[in-house]
């Protein structure tokens, strides 16, 4: 029989559809597209039978099936009908390619990229994958899908770490294999022919052309990066590359940011970088029509007449070619069945990098709400950082697990000085991201919304400059107030409970009109050195209850022009030492219709009696009644009652 394709679609005959010729693509970390001609006796085959079914490209040599293409009909045309036949093309994709049709934004976290990319393939319901790894992956604490496709998201981040794919066909099905290292990809049992001088008929398929190529590419990579944990680290990880020989040393490639903050995954990084960078800088390219080479499998090349080139050779793309033109009766004798194909290799000791998909960017700052677990109103770490929940993120339950640890961004920042105001529960705030990464959020503004009215309303209150705080599960608020509106200007300040006031040095306040103080409770002023008061008008002192005043030294008292005193009840005076009364005019001393009078001609008494050594009684030294007055004016050791007994005592 030689040579002949079939296809066989799930639900659809295998005799119905005969291939006319395919043309397909295969290469590491991207999914195969085989477009197929076809034709059939049906003119009624429908879309509804054909699309999204799993479909299976069958090479077929004296009899028996020698190599399989398995996948997905993704597209499916009808096209013009012969005399016998109806034509039909149809392209076949891997169950993969069905990552590339949903898009998505979301937050994954503390997971590893082979984790994530597990999840997303189960959750489009494919199971034929496999992970063939070498290197352990560390966590990504925050890594975000913004705005891609599933695909792209999964190469993407699978090529950061330096993760490639390929597949495995077999009969109806197919296998996803993701690898970190070239050198566990399998080898073709037999060695591939190299012949470029055939003629007639070969009796083994062979490669008729092989090329070899060196190219000059970047010989040396350095990544920076920063991380506010660590900031007078540098981050630096360097790689250089091998097989130099040809090229100058010196071409580095240099970039920041390296994407990680630790240098254990920046140093595989820098790898990664420096591996996908040098990929084609050694390679070679053939045709053949060796239907067995395929990407992601190597190949020992014998027969080359340049004996270096016969060696191990790793597939990273094929083309392939295939034309059965007897498939239609209409075409009978036009040619018999044809398959070659181009290729692409690297030297089998090489390691092949996926260059990474471009890193999507967001373009601008966002509006997030700041989230934190239930019965909690403020919700932060060690560093001030809060949890915040993006609008687009659908699978975020507005909680403590809605993010990662985001930076908020303060007026002032220093070594223990600076100022903090940090974002609570509910609020909202926009985010910034560093370079647009989307995994680097940082909180750099709050903004008022519907629900969060500023403190006074607006435009009613204008203007005002406003800070006031809001009592931590509680009722209340501390506030800081600016009234600039003119002739109303103010300054005011509100504090929910205490008040505290530290002055390293001097204090100086200056009041150019009024100034009124009231206190609901006690007062207590303590003064290390001297006081001094002026007032330049009346002072008026009213005590509804006991004035106490104790003075460890002397007292003075100087008036200027009269003084009195008017006491409701007794005066006691008590004196250590002399009592001296002086006037420049008189004193007088009257009881009653008493009264002694001393003046500079002499002394005035006069009384209805007047006893010397005889009669009358001393008066009692005048005490304050209140035992509790007592007691404090005691305990400070007010000497008018140091000696006299408590009532209690």
């Amino acid at each position: 029989m030689g040579l002949h394709y079939t296809l066989y679609v799930e639900g659809v005959t295998e005799e119905t559809l005969s291939v006319i010729a395919f043309e397909g693509e295969e290469s590491l970390s991207e999914p195969y597209r085989f477009a197929i001609e076809a034709a059939s006796r049906s003119a009624m085959l429908r879309a509804d039978s054909i699309v999204d079914m799993p479909a299976t490209l069958t090479m077929w040599e004296n009899g028996e099936a020698t190599r399989f293409f398995s996948g997905i009909v993704s597209q499916f045309v009808q096209g013009d009908t012969g005399h016998h036949h109806t034509y039909y093309s149809l392209v076949l994709v891997p169950e993969l390619f069905r990552l590339s049709l949903r898009q998505n934004s979301r937050i994954f976290q503390t997971q590893s990229v082979p984790e994530i990319m597990s999840i997303l393939l189960q959750e489009m319901g494919i199971d034929n994958y496999a992970f063939s790894l070498k290197n352990t992956y560390e966590q990504r604490e925050y890594c975000v899908q913004y705005r891609e496709s599933d695909l792209e998201f999964l190469s993407r981040i699978a090529a950061e770490e330096g993760i490639s794919y390929h597949f495995i066909h077999e009969d109806g099905t197919h296998t996803a294999v993701f690898f970190d290292d070239t050198q566990t990809l399998a080898t073709l049992e037999n060695p591939v022919i190299y012949n470029a001088t055939v003629g007639g008929v070969a009796e083994l398929p062979f490669v008729r052309t092989f090329q070899f190529k060196s190219q000059v590419r970047p010989s040396s990579v350095q990544l920076k990066d920063y991380s506010f944990k660590n900031p007078a680290y540098c981050f630096i990880n360097t790689e250089q590359g091998q097989e130099l020989s040809y090229q100058r040393s010196t071409y580095e490639h240099f970039d920041y940011p390296g994407r990680y903050k630790r240098d254990s995954a920046g140093n595989p990084f820098t790898r990664f970088r420096l591996q996908h960078l040098r990929s084609d800088a050694l390679t070679g390219n053939g045709k053949s029509n060796v239907c067995l080479v395929t990407s992601g499998y190597k190949f020992v090349l014998e027969g080359h007449n340049n004996g270096e080139l016969n060696r191990d050779w790793c597939v990273t793309s094929v083309i392939h070619h295939g034309t059965q033109p007897q498939a239609l009766e209409e075409a009978g004798g036009e040619g018999e069945t044809t398959y070659n194909n181009a290729f692409y290799v690297i030297p089998g000791h090489r390691q092949w990098r996926a260059v990474p998909n471009s890193k999507p960017r967001v373009d601008g700052p966002q509006i997030a709400t700041v989230v934190g677990p239930d019965g909690e109103e403020i919700f932060c770490d060690e560093h001030g950082r809060v949890k915040v929940q993006f609008p687009w993120d659908r699978y975020g339950e507005s909680n403590e697990k809605s993010s990662c640890w985001v930076r908020v961004s303060q007026g002032w920042a220093g070594a223990q000085y600076g100022m903090v105001a940090l974002p609570r529960i509910g609020h909202e705030v926009i985010v910034s991201f560093l370079e647009g990464d989307p995994d680097q959020p940082i909180v750099t503004g709050r903004t008022y919304h519907v629900r969060n009215l500023s403190p006074y309303k607006l435009p009613d209150h204008k203007t005002m400059t406003v800070l006031r705080t809001d009592t931590h599960k509680g009722e209340g608020y501390n506030e800081l107030r600016f009234e600039d509106e003119a002739d109303k200007e103010e300054i005011f300040v509100h504090a929910q409970k205490n008040m505290a006031i530290k002055v390293r040095n001097s204090k100086d306040e200056r009041v150019d009109y009024n100034r009124t103080t009231s206190i609901g409770n006690d007062e207590e002023l303590a003064v290390a050195a001297n006081r001094k008061i002026t007032v330049e008008g009346q002072q008026d002192h009213k005590t509804t209850g006991s004035y106490l005043e104790q003075i460890d030294g002397d007292k003075g008292l100087s008036v200027q022009g009269d003084f009195a005193q008017k006491v409701g009840g007794g005066v006691g005076v008590d004196a250590s030492s002399d009592i001296t009364l002086q006037s420049s005019s008189k004193i007088t001393l009257k009881v009653g219709g008493s009264f002694v009078v001393i003046h500079g001609g002499g002394v005035d008494i006069k009384g209805p009696a007047i006893n010397l050594n005889s009669g009358g009684s001393p008066g009692e030294l005048a005490l304050p009644a209140s035992p509790a007055i007592l007691k404090t004016a005691a305990a400070a050791g007010s000497m008018f009652v140091a000696h006299c007994p408590m009532e209690d005592e």
